[in-house]
């Protein structure tokens, strides 16, 4: 059994002590200063041992999407999200075909759990195309549609399918989030201009998830646009009040100022908030163009200055960070404890997307994915499944 000894990242302190593995399993941690077991080797890190960053909206990497639709691309991301920390993920859709989104769930379902030599797919998140056309971003405008005509059945029997994003104003979502509680997905709202009613009414129906928090939806300011008084409250403020929905927010250090990071940690806490990526292809590439979505079928952006934007360099684009970024920015923005913030790349991840008995935290019998941070929280060593992809 290998063993790693270093400042230990558990969901409620940082504690000294060593942590093994044998196979794909953690064995139970031992605290305290410890001579060596003779039960393997052990190699003594001066830094953070944090359990696997778990990544839960994530679009591609280095030159790849998901939605490219084959293997290879798959497994192209995964690598590149390895090198930032990230050990399982959940693989996210954008707004296209119908046919282009079988492909990529039949392959999320035949890659689920399987070495890449990076992360791994945990599942999908089923993203697009249930948008409310204003408010659908960079996605692309080809795919749109609403559950009441364009029926999901046909997506949410995929065995991959963990999470799942409607718009709560459009026809028939009642009923897709209703199903989604019928088969175990959980029910996210995202890219939409709804009241807080109709928020309100959606989680009765079983939503319980919101995308990327301050991105692409309704606040106070927009709902007056279309009714002067009473002034309403939208999907913002909806997420910030219900203590029903956790959420998630890009701490790319381009999307969000710091005091919108120290809000969203301030109002939701560590166990209603996680980090995510939202990246696509141009993480870990050069600036220039780039096509969100599938290679040539999907929106055409451009990188810039560390973020991903549209053509005309007026609208954000999705990001082109890894997660390790959004450790550093989270911690920076909301002086949160370390364990708080990994918490919310690792644990509180892993609970949204209901797969903390296996992932998210350094307890025994829970997969060794772990990534060894240096004092200044960048990521030098990662192993998935018990294995290293990455050599500190």
């Amino acid at each position: 059994m290998p063993f790693i000894e270093g400042e230990l990242v558990f969901p409620d302190r940082v504690a000294h002590g060593r942590i093994g593995w044998t196979g794909e399993q953690l064995g139970a941690p031992e605290l305290g200063h410890l001579a060596p077991s003779g039960d393997g080797p052990l190699l003594r890190w001066d830094g953070f041992i944090a359990p696997g960053f778990l990544d839960i909206h994530v679009h591609g990497g280095d030159g790849a999407d998901f939605m490219d639709g084959t293997a290879e691309a798959f497994r192209t991301v995964c690598k590149a999200h390895a090198r930032h920390g990230t050990t399982r993920l959940l693989a996210t859709s954008t707004v296209a075909t119908a046919e282009q989104i079988d492909r990529f769930l039949e392959l999320c379902d035949s890659l689920l759990n399987e070495p890449t030599g990076g992360a791994r797919v945990e599942g999908a998140h089923f993203y697009g195309p249930y948008f409310a056309p204003a408010a659908k971003g960079c996605h692309p405008g080809e795919g749109l549609g609403d559950p009441e005509h364009l029926k999901p059945e046909r997506f949410l029997k995929h065995r991959c399918v963990r999470t799942a994003t409607v718009a709560p104003e459009l026809p028939g979502s009642a009923e897709f989030l209703r199903e989604c509680r019928r088969r175990g997905i959980v029910g996210c709202l995202g890219h939409s201009h709804a009241t807080f009613t109709q928020v309100r009414e959606a989680v009765e129906h079983g939503a319980a998830h919101v995308d990327h928090l301050f991105c692409a939806m309704s606040d106070r300011a927009r709902l007056r646009l279309s009714q002067t008084y009473p002034m309403r409250g939208g999907l913002f403020e909806a997420t910030l009040a219900l203590d029903a929905l956790t959420t998630e927010v890009i701490a790319d250090d381009r999307h969000l100022a710091d005091e919108l990071l120290y809000l969203a940690y301030k109002v939701k806490g560590p166990d209603r908030l996680a980090l995510v990526t939202d990246s696509m292809r141009a993480m870990d590439m050069p600036d220039g163009e780039y096509w969100f979505g599938k290679e040539g079928k999907g929106e055409a952006i451009r990188k810039a200055d560390g973020v991903g934007l549209t053509l005309d360099g007026k609208g954000l684009a999705s990001a082109v960070q890894g997660l390790d970024v959004g450790l550093r920015a989270m911690k920076r923005a909301s002086g949160a404890p370390l364990h708080e913030v990994v918490r919310m790349l690792t644990l509180t991840p892993a609970r949204i997307a209901g797969l903390s008995d296996r992932f998210g935290s350094l307890e025994a019998g829970k997969a060794a994915d772990l990534v060894l941070l240096d004092r200044q929280l960048q990521v030098r060593g990662v192993v998935v499944g018990g294995e290293w992809v990455i050599t500190p």
